[in-house]
């Protein structure tokens, strides 16, 4: 017969069955906190939408506005023209989070992408705002941003433009930089300037709200669209508004196209803003 102190004990089985048991059910509820932090942030709710210049008290025009299958923004420049808007304040648009803060060369330069929630008809309702061109970007991305905050400066994509901002509201989540895999019109644009005068103040003031987030169509450039494309769920290829022109086509387009009427120094470009050379 063994000694007591050597028969085993059913005790420390079942203590660790229960261990066991407890540490499956941490890591699950780990792993689910984790998957919602990935893919979901906290904002507060925009109390109002405003315009991204202006905040310094000087005058701005709206140089070209929004034309679907065209130009998908609005291009907003100083009434002194030129460069004479270079390195002026640029404004969040809305309470937000900023989603995207990186230079994306090509046509964009650095750019700036937040998302915002707000109450439409009582019901949460997304929307991100892109701001392009900048000369200066002065938040980070996953920052919280509020209505009015500086969060870059007016640029001219490092020199390719006359300065002046490049300015987009998009209903549709998963745009990004993909702009190419998308319908270019107002299915998944809005009218900045129109959307702006619907929504000057709202409810909502104090209330936070879940956003998505990781929603944006993995693109970094022209070699990459045909993924993008399929990503967006295989719309038909259209030409990229961030694919330099060769200097032959260029000329051609240049004159097949008029140029649009410059106000003061600014000048349009005939690529709708993101293509081509300097103005």
């Amino acid at each position: 017969m063994q000694p007591w102190y050597c028969k085993p004990s059913h005790h420390p089985p079942k203590l660790t069955a229960l261990m066991r048991w407890l540490i499956s059910i941490l890591a699950f509820v780990a792993f689910a906190a984790l998957l919602r932090a990935e893919d979901t942030a906290t904002v507060k709710l925009a109390d109002g939408f405003e315009r991204p210049v202006g905040s310094n008290g000087l005058e701005y025009y709206r140089a070209r506005g929004m034309r679907p299958h065209g130009h998908l923004g609005e291009d907003w420049d100083g009434v002194g023209g030129g460069d004479t808007d270079l390195g002026d304040p640029v404004t969040a648009t809305a309470h937000g989070i900023v989603l995207f803060a990186r230079d994306f060369h090509l046509g964009w330069g650095n750019v700036v992408i937040i998302r915002h929630a707000y109450l439409e008809a009582g019901k949460i309702t997304f929307v991100d705002s892109l701001y392009g061109h900048l000369n200066e970007i002065l938040v980070q991305e996953g920052e919280q941003v509020t209505r009015g905050q500086k969060i870059g400066t007016i640029g001219n994509n490092h020199g390719m433009y006359a300065a002046h901002l490049h300015f987009e509201m998009r209903k549709n989540l998963r745009i990004g930089m993909a702009r190419s895999a998308f319908a270019p019109d107002y299915t998944n644009y809005w009218d900045p300037s129109e959307f702006i005068a619907a929504h000057p103040r709202l409810e909502g003031v104090g209330r936070i709200a879940v956003v998505p987030i990781n929603t944006f169509v993995k693109y970094t450039g022209p070699a990459d669209l045909d993924s993008a494309i399929a990503q967006a769920g295989g719309a038909p290829p259209r030409s990229s508004p961030l694919t330099p022109l060769s200097s032959t086509t260029a000329s051609s387009a240049n004159s097949a196209q008029p140029k649009v009427k410059p106000r003061g120094a600014f000048k349009v470009d005939p690529f709708e803003d993101m293509r081509g050379g300097k103005y």
